[in-house]
């Protein structure tokens, strides 16, 4: 799951256009509570141990707190310095070697794309490194033993796939609907398990593997520029929308 900040308290800034990114709360992404509900949906009809692993800052302490309350059985965080502000290539290496040394598994669970930049690569690039299969853009998921069938939505049609496991899954919010937790439960969720981990205790050097100088540069980030005049209009309500049609008319935005 990946912690980002919360898109709808963004401000922006009307000299510059610049989005105000400081002091902002954080949150799980959108589509990572969707793989979450749907792994412990899995959990409540089947039996399964949840694992949430999630890489970022201190800040995941307390946002794991959700994860773990809504149903996941014990989470682990890689916080390091080096991983901050870290590109996909280095996000899906870290996750892979947080896999390893969780230990054995069937199903990884991943968001389709994340609520920030909806790079869409995090699946792929795990399946990879683990050399296992990835089905992608998955909005229905059964499970038969050890053969999972799930729908994947390929905009033109629907595609069922049957695979085995070990597989990783990316699921896209069609799937379900996440639960909230209560706030007894996330009370409860501060006594179930909660690893934190360095990249040193995964065994990366950062500096050998490129992680440090992978770092997402943002050279632009800003808010489409917005042309107001101001323009006034008087009357009853049939004077001011005839008013208001021939204004745009005038300036091209009806026919």
């Amino acid at each position: 799951m990946k912690q980002v900040i919360d898109l709808q308290q963004i401000r922006i800034k009307r000299d510059t256009r610049e989005p105000v990114l400081e002091g902002l709360p954080v949150l799980f992404s959108d589509m990572d509570k969707n793989a979450l509900e749907e792994a412990v949906k899995i959990k409540e009809k089947l039996g399964a141990k949840v694992t949430v692993l999630s890489v970022g800052t201190p800040k995941l302490k307390d946002t794991v707190l959700e994860a773990l309350a809504i149903g996941a059985d014990e989470a682990c965080i890689v916080i390091d310095p080096a991983c901050e502000g870290s590109d996909t290539a280095a996000s899906a290496m870290t996750l892979a070697m947080a896999i390893r040394k969780i230990g054995p598994y069937d199903l990884i669970l991943v968001g389709e794309g994340s609520a920030d930049n909806y790079s869409g690569q995090i699946g792929s690039r795990l399946a990879e490194i683990l050399s296992i299969a990835q089905v992608s853009y998955v909005r229905e998921l059964s499970i038969e033993g050890a053969t999972i069938i799930a729908v994947r939505d390929t905009e033109h049609a629907l595609e069922v796939v049957k695979v085995n496991t070990p597989i990783v899954i990316s699921v896209t919010s069609e799937i379900n609907k996440p639960r909230r937790a209560s706030l007894p439960q996330i009370l409860r969720a501060s006594r179930k398990p909660l690893k934190v981990w360095t990249l040193k205790d995964l065994g990366i050097d950062a500096s050998r593997v490129g992680i440090e100088s992978s770092s997402i540069q943002v050279i632009s980030n800003l808010a489409p520029e917005q042309k107001r005049k101001g323009v006034m209009f008087e009357g009853d309500l049939d004077e001011v929308v005839t008013k208001v049609v021939n204004a745009l008319r005038k300036e091209g935005g009806l026919p």
